[in-house]
């Protein structure tokens, strides 16, 4: 083709224009509820460590009150105060009464499953492992901000972006065994990525791996479980939904 050939058509944006349109009424309607899941991010992040009562278990009135409350209601995060909050301002003397402490714990739990925590194959297994705890729940001690270090550029651009095949790996809070994705988590990142960038719309899906499924309960190696959300455009537009999980699951 020469230079001088017109060019064609710029592609329509998956984006339907309504949304795109600063009159549209839906559009108002989306930049509110954008705006409300941004200012309920960190109360959603922050209250999803809360400890989460059975539902058998019956609390009196007032208790399970307070407990919503504290839940849901307040901006107070559990993150930011308790043990969490110890743990962030640590002195390094601090710290290393804490490996000690989680190690002592460690050598507690071998002699209780039958094991000589001083055979030499486990003399160093408590401290080891205190650390390497303290190294795999590391998140705790950082903030979405601080990783995006400012990194966040305008640009004219109203089509898709999508990164996949991100890998992620924690410990389950119900065994405390590895897993590679949870089902919390893909809303948290959702919400995180929302406040950070405030996009017209997100769309994370998340694929994990228990090994609380496969090395106990239903003990299914290669079961897997997948969970999505979506805000903004990505939610309320059935088009841009489907662009999306296309061009997501394209190899």
């Amino acid at each position: 083709m020469s230079s001088g050939s017109p060019q064609g058509p710029k592609p329509k944006s998956a984006v339907p224009p309504r949304l795109l349109n600063g009159s549209s009424s839906l559009n108002s309607n989306m930049n509110s509820r954008g705006a409300r899941e941004r200012e309920s991010l960190n109360s959603s992040i922050r209250s999803s460590f809360a400890p989460r009562i059975p539902a058998e278990f019956n609390l009196p009135e007032t208790v399970a009150h307070s407990v919503d409350e504290s839940t849901h209601v307040t901006n107070e995060s559990n993150t930011d105060s308790g043990a969490v909050k110890a743990r962030l301002e640590s002195s390094p003397e601090e710290t290393e009464e804490r490996v000690q402490k989680l190690a002592g714990a460690v050598r507690t739990i071998l002699e209780c499953i039958g094991e000589d925590p001083e055979r030499e194959g486990l003399r160093e297994t408590p401290e080891r492992y205190a650390k390497a705890m303290l190294y795999f729940t590391k998140g705790y001690e950082e903030n979405v901000r601080d990783l995006v270090n400012g990194a966040v550029f305008h640009e004219d651009h109203d089509e898709l972006v999508i990164v996949k095949d991100i890998e992620v790996f924690s410990l389950c809070e119900h065994h405390m065994v590895p897993f590679m994705g949870k089902e919390r988590l893909t809303k948290q990142v959702a919400l995180a990525i929302s406040e950070v960038l405030k996009p017209l719309g997100v769309g994370v899906v998340m694929e994990s791996s228990h090994l609380c499924m496969v090395m106990r309960g239903v003990q299914k190696t290669s079961s897997t479980t997948t969970t999505s959300c979506m805000l903004g455009c990505m939610r309320s537009s059935a088009k841009t939904r489907e662009e999306f999980l296309t061009l997501l699951h394209r190899r």
